[in-house]
């Protein structure tokens, strides 16, 4: 009998989803509070931070 398990599923694409949807809402909240200058900053921070991770990926 053969229980060995199989490989597991690529949850890549649907994980990208739904940081794009979560980044969304949390963009929209801060702007809601604080005005649109929080939203573009931390949008801009956010932009910088994973420049940075790109750079040193290569």
């Amino acid at each position: 009998m053969n229980n060995s398990p199989g490989s597991a599923p690529n949850f890549t694409k649907a994980c990208i989803v739904i940081f794009g949807v979560n980044i969304a809402w949390i963009l929209i909240a801060l702007w809601a509070f604080w005005g649109l200058i929080a939203a573009a900053a931390t949008g801009w921070g956010i932009n910088r931070l994973f420049t940075w991770i790109e750079g040193r990926r290569d």
